[in-house]
């Protein structure tokens, strides 16, 4: 392993088999794996060049169980690593080799869907595509849409703040939630929201989505489901450049045009797909642009024109509206393919996640050119052009030595790109263990002890996801400098928390 994770505790692993004989018998039956051979498919999440056994996987069934492993590990010094389906591709869910793995594969139940009001209570679980298709019979769905929402959980959703391709009119996760519930390492229940937008006080909500599992489990969510646009139509807009494709999708938005979807391929990605989905994609392009409209039937016929001659003017060399529901979706079908498709034309490929100002994506794109000419590393781009959130996809070969640390050298530079250019880390995939030791790039010391101290407040023994997101490991006495001698605090009387 390339990262450095916290030092294995010799203590808790001399305990371990109490540890397990404890966690059985508040999660009875199979809810607990403590066969190596068995714990095989936990060592890894979807960032499969970082692998480590965990300690034991637990794998409750209610909130009650959940609380009761949580509050047993807090008053025990053990780590816990909540883990949803593990599609993470940060190492978010990477188990550490003293702690509890929590799985929440079995929080897979529609617990109410109320139309009226339009929402969805759903345990954290429920795959994000079966919230869709528990609600599509009605006419609504529900928004936010990874590339993987055919596996990725609600519960991943939240803990990374997912989008997916129709992130840029309908928002990511955030924008789409509306209550949670969530237990504490302490075996707390808080209830989050409801539904309801704006609920009063502080914005916990906004705090708990995209923390990572770093302040607690969340057990029930409750998300928004809209209803489905009368027409929808998907353009494939081909260029003789990835900078002429980046060019539109500005001037696409500075006409004030906002698209469901909009994203890029370049010319790799496209052949890569292509043979994989038989999408009709043109291979004679440098690039390929994707845009969706949906609305009226009247107004998405206008737009598809003012989209059409926006292209040509930036040099576009082909243009495909979709003529029925089933193109468009098979029109998509190859963008969501893009990633097992790349991976049949290398061994590996490390996915990156960064997000850019729009109007900067052609210089980012010359510049990706000349770094993979740099490391001699070929690169797959995918991205949501129309939020400026790049998905670089690096191809190596593992067997090769020092190819995955040349990789990785590669990737920090894109990242450190994004940045420089005005542009953020990450823009869906989190920061994990991936990007932990970049969080200086872009945040000071004074930012990154202020996060601190908000985990601090809702775990003080820090173990809840340790080793993930931020680059130092501090624990909350050394954050404000506290001086604790003999075990005695200073002024008893003042309330701490």
């Amino acid at each position: 392993m390339s990262v450095r994770m916290p030092e294995l505790d010799a203590e808790i692993l001399g305990r371990r088999d109490r540890i397990v004989t404890a966690l059985r018998s508040i999660v009875p039956g199979e809810g607990v794996i403590a066969g190596e051979r068995e714990m095989r498919p936990y060592e890894t999440d979807g960032l499969t060049a970082y692998r480590q056994l965990p300690m034991v996987v637990v794998l409750p069934e209610t909130t009650q169980q959940v609380a009761e492993v949580l509050r047993y590990c807090h008053d025990e010094g053990i780590k816990v690593v909540p883990r949803g389906a593990g599609t993470s591709l940060s190492g978010g869910a990477l188990p550490l080799g003293d702690g509890v793995l929590l799985g929440m594969a079995k929080f897979n139940r529609i617990r109410e869907i109320d139309f009226e009001n339009r929402v969805a209570v759903v345990e954290p679980g429920v795959t994000n595509l079966a919230v869709t298709n528990a609600v599509a019979h009605a006419g609504f769905y529900y928004a936010p849409d990874p590339s993987s929402q055919i596996a990725c959980t609600i519960g991943g959703n939240v803990a990374e703040n997912a989008g997916g391709v129709h992130c840029l009119k309908y928002g990511m996760t955030t924008n789409n939630l509306l209550g949670c519930e969530i237990v504490l390492i302490t075996g707390e229940v808080l209830r989050i929201g409801g539904k309801h937008l704006d609920a009063s006080g502080y914005d916990l909500l906004g705090l708990i989505t995209g923390s990572e599992g770093l302040l607690g489990v969340v057990t029930e969510v409750t998300v928004r489901i809209l209803k489905k646009p009368e027409t929808a139509r998907a353009l494939l807009i081909g260029f003789p450049s990835s900078e002429d494709a980046g060019e539109c999708v500005s001037r696409i938005i500075g006409a004030g045009i906002i698209p469901g979807g909009m994203e890029i391929m370049d010319g790799p990605a496209i052949a890569a797909v292509e043979q994989f989905v038989h999408a009709g994609y043109p291979l004679d392009v440098e690039a390929l642009l994707i845009v969706e409209l949906d609305g009226p039937p009247a107004e998405v016929d206008h737009l598809i024109e003012r989209v059409e001659t926006i292209a040509r003017d930036c040099r576009a060399t082909s243009c495909k509206a979709s003529r029925s529901e089933e193109e468009r979706l098979l029109f998509w079908a190859g963008r969501k393919a893009a990633f097992p498709a790349v991976g049949r034309i290398s061994p590996d490929y490390y996915c990156m996640d960064g997000t850019i100002p729009r109007a900067q994506l052609p210089l980012v794109l010359k510049r990706m050119k000349e770094m993979s000419a740099k490391y001699g590393l070929r690169v797959a781009n995918v991205f949501h052009a129309g939020d400026g959130n790049l998905h670089p996809l690096i191809l190596y070969d593992a067997n090769v030595p020092g190819e995955l640390e040349k990789t990785e050298e590669f990737g920090a530079e894109i990242l450190k790109l994004c940045v420089e250019v005005g542009g953020v880390l990450t823009g869906e995939h989190g920061v994990g263990v991936e990007k932990r030791d970049l969080m200086p790039v872009m945040f000071s010391e004074i930012d990154l002890n202020q996060q601190q101290r908000v985990k601090c407040a809702f775990d003080a023994k820090g173990l809840l996801n340790p080793g993930k997101v931020f680059p130092q490991l501090h624990r909350c006495a050394e954050l404000g400098r506290l001086h604790v001698h003999a075990g005695r605090l200073p002024f008893p009387d003042i309330p701490r928390f």
